[in-house]
């Protein structure tokens, strides 16, 4: 091969490598995909609704029956939904019956059913002793005041898990400064080959 064929080899060769670079980092750089997060929690006295991330763009719409009966109407939202609706007294378990349309396909729609238990009754109070029936004696005051251990230890820091929102920003700058290097390795190879 001529001097010539192998300065353009090499030089094509550091292009498609800042190329490469370059969209590797834009793949690090686009972050988590977000999906479609359906969540619900059913307990004796309501249902507890949290939807998330869904396309904003169309016409999502939700609807809630409890015992056969509408809860929630079909209502329309965008990307999230979040309600606490209070169930009816039941003397027996009530079946509720979650429907949530997405506009952007039935993949992403949920018709699910959950049983709310029944309420646990609380016991009447039983009636105050009267003024007469209490005793004149009133507990003596402690000289020392107590106070409650203290727990030892770290503190309010989490583990590092290696999972961080600067992770795709670094990786941003590592494409960058990769590409930086090829093009100054471009450049100076231009410059010898020059004065040669």
């Amino acid at each position: 091969m001529t001097a010539i064929r192998q300065r353009w080899h090499r030089s094509a060769a550091v292009v498609a490598t800042g190329v490469a670079a370059f969209v590797g980092a834009g793949i690090f750089a686009a972050g988590p995909a977000q999906a479609h997060k359906p969540g619900w929690e059913v307990d004796c006295y309501s249902v507890s609704v949290n939807l998330t991330n869904y396309n904003p763009g169309v016409e999502n719409t939700i609807k809630i029956e409890a015992g056969g009966k509408e809860l929630l109407k079909q209502e329309k939202f965008a990307s999230e939904f979040n309600k606490k609706l209070d169930l009816p007294k039941h003397s027996e378990p009530l079946e509720v019956h979650l429907v949530v349309k997405a506009g952007d396909g039935d993949q992403h729609s949920r018709d699910e059913r959950k049983m709310s238990p029944v309420c646990e009754e609380t016991p009447s109070p039983e009636p105050t002793p009267s003024p007469s029936e209490s005793t004149s004696e009133a507990p003596a005051p402690s000289e020392e005041p107590s106070s409650a251990p203290k727990p030892e230890g770290g503190g309010d820091d989490l583990a590092e898990t290696g999972a961080s929102s600067a992770t795709p920003m670094i990786a941003g700058a590592a494409g960058v400064v990769l590409v930086a290097g090829a093009g100054l390795v471009m450049v100076s190879r231009k410059r010898r080959s020059a004065q040669n």
